[in-house]
């Protein structure tokens, strides 16, 4: 009988600690998609002809400063993955990186069990996600133009320089900025260690 309750007690324990692995995993599951969900909206809402005259800045790294917040994002798909992240919990990095922490909390308990207070402990988890260049950006060399009498005022804007993308090379012309790849297919935004 003992060998018996003591098997119970085992398998109760074991299955206390499952479930709290599984609130866990799906915590983490909501870090990393709010994190990645605050990256990409940064990323896609950076408008190219905002930060044409820093494509060499930020295609060598350096955060752009226009880029919009993206954690109203990350509070959201917190929310759609059974978690909660409040807008001070979804930070920017500082440490030179373009990307955001996002720290949830998950919205049920571990439940109750046969540990001691469970019932009202909420499993947490953080992730980080950066933005990084897919391309790289080599600028125009800049020749000084020769006065010509004739020359008229309007001429057209010359290019900053060009874009290399998987081995295609893209001439940046400004007044046809629409012409370039989106920022999806510029940048690429993954989880990285905090």
């Amino acid at each position: 009988m003992a060998a018996v309750v003591g098997l119970l007690f085992l398998v109760l324990v074991y299955l206390a600690f499952g479930q709290a692995d599984v609130t866990r995993n799906g915590t983490q599951t909501a870090a990393d998609a709010a994190a990645l969900a605050a990256a990409k909206e940064s990323r896609d809402g950076l408008d190219i002809a905002d930060v044409i005259d820093d494509l060499e800045a930020i295609f060598g790294g350096q955060v752009p400063t226009d880029s919009p917040d993206g954690c109203m994002q990350a509070v959201d798909f917190a929310a759609r993955n059974d978690a909660v992240a409040g807008y001070d919990d979804c930070l920017p990095l500082n440490d030179g990186r373009w990307g955001y922490t996002v720290n949830v909390k998950s919205r049920k308990s571990m439940g109750d069990s046969i540990i001691d207070g469970t019932g009202s402990k909420h499993a947490t988890a953080s992730a980080t996600a950066v933005i990084e260049p897919r391309c790289t950006f080599t600028p125009e060399e800049s020749e000084v133009p020769e006065p010509d009498e004739g020359a008229e005022d309007d001429e057209k804007e010359p290019s900053p320089g060009k874009l290399r993308c998987d081995s295609e090379d893209w001439a940046i012309d400004p007044e046809n900025l629409d012409l370039l790849p989106d920022m999806a297919d510029l940048f690429t935004v993954r989880l990285a260690e905090d």
